[in-house]
């Protein structure tokens, strides 16, 4: 049987009980008698095993096996759950999430078979109980034994008791007239199955591969809603023998028995459809051809839909790209809202109360589209700081500190492509702040009157249309001395710029690549790839991160993102005669200065404002371009802000504010980082979009 089409909902399946193991054996090392979450490792291990079984992964199969007999025993009380089999049962995840990353790249799980971890496992069931000394492979065959007995004692061949309405009858007869066979299955699930009614449709899969199923009980419907206990029965027309019915059903994982025969068709039912095919059919029409069309019809009530998979789970996984086309089409009917924008502008005609209705109209549906395809775009961040808890369990041990994880905001939503690519900047600041941020040494923190475990915190929440996320520790904080010096000692600035240089200056040193304060490096951190990693990836999806820190008190990372990347709201203005937009979430305030207000300071230009300094930049020089504005005549300063930092932007002409779509420029230019994209307004245009951050 050919599964590789199922191949995508097993991966992200996977993943969901593997972090869900992940959080469960976290809560179980805290509290190792809770029988709640003892069960429920017990059942993900299960279902893990049954879906790797399923889709051919044997060596998954066997691991996850091994890892549930243990849980088996747990539940039975005669393993009592300690920090080895803590640790061993995270090693097991880890060849697990190996696994399951083979089989993401290649569609196979490799040749890794763990015996370690497996002999470890098998190991705990020796020492724990005398009984647990059976081999692994025994369960499923103590499994089969009970459900078989249960089947005998229930009357196993339970299709002999179907009664058939008339028309079913008449199918039967034509079938069998036209040299079909007509097969009765009875198929016993086992009792553990957890998914009964997908077990159920693989058999139904697999069994229409041979022929029709005419009837099924109890009906598809029910048995879709999982309305039924560890057995069904079905009546096949096929070509094939009994036998080879029987197989194909139990070919399919988790089925306990399936016991079947020929079923016996009343002759009368057989000469009735015969003589009526006869009269019926059209001359030198075989009677096998009208013998389909009678069975379609019987088979609408009682067989099941269309090679329809049961309903297990009522969410729907979304493909990515299928919303990105939906993202598309929205885009482009926000370019015809600003198309007739632009005409209703431009007309004097009577009939412009009524283009302003439409627009009006056009301008609502286009805000709720909007707003809705948002909402499917977004997933709460759970899904990334999920595994956080894992990895500072680990880092505790590796580095032999005491420190705890806090985490808050977890249900905050992002858009989807945002959620896939922050996991690995918050690793490397967690990891940041595990390594450099808690200190190593206890009676340091105490005399510093801190507790002896360090605090790592990790809190996100939506700040107007950013979200904001801060990882945060009570550790050492950031020593500004000790980065210039290493700055100094690399080479990176001169002895004259470290002692002009800013303590917020400085900390901006640790994100130039291949930069760390770390004396020794070690597989946790010490290359000086973390934060350039972070910087980059977070400015990439047009966000920011700063950094806040106090020597002996303990540090502040806070990453700004914006809520979506696909639609946003800016300032239209005109810089030497061409448009360009700057995202309104950027700008304070638009100032208007005279000339002679504007000041020089270490050979740049600033201004004043309100007693703020602030420095200006022109965009007609950076973007090369000659400016409209005479030299007399005042400024109109846009004022922008990245986080503690601003800066004036000197334009020609404000247009007004606008919602625009930002279409990608690709490969095509991707060396200027002063514009993040482009858009095309509603006469056609093209403005270019400005990233007051590179400016900054």
């Amino acid at each position: 049987m050919d599964v590789s089409q199922y191949l995508e909902v097993f991966i992200d399946e996977t993943k969901e009980h593997l972090q869900n193991l992940n959080t469960q054996i976290l809560e179980l090392e805290q509290s190792p008698d809770d029988m709640d979450t003892i069960n429920e490792i017990f059942r993900a291990a299960h279902s893990l095993k049954g879906m790797a079984g399923t889709m051919g992964y044997k060596r998954m199969q066997n691991l996850t096996h091994d890892m549930e007999n243990v849980f088996s025993s747990v539940r039975e009380g005669s393993i009592k759950v300690n920090s080895a089999i803590v640790d061993t049962v995270f090693q097991c995840l880890d060849a697990l999430e190996e696994y399951l990353d083979n089989i993401q790249s290649s569609a196979d799980e490799g040749t890794n078979e763990n015996e370690t971890i497996i002999k470890a496992l098998n190991g705990f069931l020796n020492g724990g109980a005398a009984e647990a000394e059976a081999p692994a492979k025994a369960a499923p065959a103590a499994e089969n034994a009970v459900a078989e007995a249960a089947a005998e004692d229930a009357g196993e061949n339970k299709w002999q008791n179907i009664s058939f309405s008339e028309e079913q009858l008449h199918v039967m007869g034509a079938a069998k007239a036209a040299g079909k066979n007509i097969i009765g299955v009875t198929v016993y699930v086992q009792e553990a199955c957890i998914l009964k009614a997908a077990r159920a449709f693989l058999v139904f899969k697999t069994v229409e591969e041979l022929g029709e199923i005419i009837v099924s009980v109890p009906s598809a419907q029910d048995i879709e809603d999982e309305k039924f206990d560890y057995d069904f029965s079905m009546i096949v027309v096929t070509d094939a023998d009994a036998n080879k019915v029987i197989e194909a059903a139990k070919s399919v994982s988790e089925i306990a028995k399936v016991v079947g025969g020929d079923v016996n068709v009343p002759a009368s039912a057989v000469a009735d459809a015969a003589s009526k095919e006869a009269n019926d059919k059209p001359a030198n029409t075989p009677a096998v051809a009208q013998s389909n069309a009678p069975a379609d019809q019987a088979a609408g009530a009682n067989k099941p839909a269309e090679k329809k998979k049961p309903v297990v789970n009522r969410t729907v996984r979304v493909d990515i790209e299928k919303l990105d086309v939906l993202m598309n089409l929205v885009s482009e009917l926000i370019i015809a809202k600003n198309s007739l924008v632009a005409a209703a502008t431009s007309n004097t005609d009577a009939n412009s109360n009524e283009i302003n209705e439409h627009i009006e109209y056009l301008e609502t549906v286009t805000t709720n589209l909007h707003e809705s395809v948002m909402k499917v775009r977004m997933v709460p961040i759970e899904s990334v700081v999920n595994k956080f808890p894992r990895m500072i369990r680990d880092l505790q041990k590796k580095l032999n500190k005491k420190m705890e994880l806090y985490m808050s905001g977890e249900e905050t939503e992002l858009d989807r492509t945002v959620v896939d690519e922050i996991g690995d900047p918050l690793m490397h600041l967690l990891r940041n702040s595990a390594d450099h941020g808690i200190e190593a040494d206890v009676e340091l923190r105490k005399e510093r009157g801190k507790p002896e475990a360090g605090s790592i915190f990790l809190d996100a929440y939506q700040d107007g249309n950013n979200v904001v996320i801060e990882v945060r520790d009570d550790g050492n904080g950031i020593d500004v001395n000790a980065v210039k010096a290493k700055a100094l000692d690399r080479g990176v600035i001169t002895e004259e710029q470290a002692n002009q240089m800013s303590d917020d200056e400085a900390v901006n040193l640790l994100f130039l690549p291949s930069f760390s304060t770390a004396k020794v490096v070690s597989d946790i951190s010490g290359r000086g790839v973390g934060l350039d990693v972070v910087k980059s990836k977070i400015e990439a999806l047009s966000g920011e991160v700063e950094v806040k820190t106090q020597l002996g008190v303990g540090s502040t990372w806070t990453i700004r993102l914006p809520l979506t990347l696909a639609i946003i709201q800016t300032l239209m203005v005109v810089v030497g005669g061409e448009k360009y937009a700057i995202p309104l979430s950027n700008i304070q305030t638009i100032e208007s200065i005279k000339p002679s207000d504007v000041k020089t300071v270490q050979q740049k230009e600033v201004i004043n404002l309100r007693g703020t300094i602030i420095p200006i930049i022109r965009l007609n020089e950076v973007l090369g371009c000659q400016s409209d504005k005479a030299e007399d005549e005042d400024l109109v300063v846009v004022i922008v802000k990245k986080g503690d930092k601003m800066a004036g932007l000197v334009i020609d002409v404000l247009t007004g504010q606008q919602e625009i779509v930002i279409k990608s420029l690709g490969k095509y230019i991707n060396k200027s980082k002063l514009i993040s994209g482009a858009t095309i307004l509603g006469n056609g245009e093209v403005a270019l979009i400005v990233d007051p951050n590179a400016l900054i």
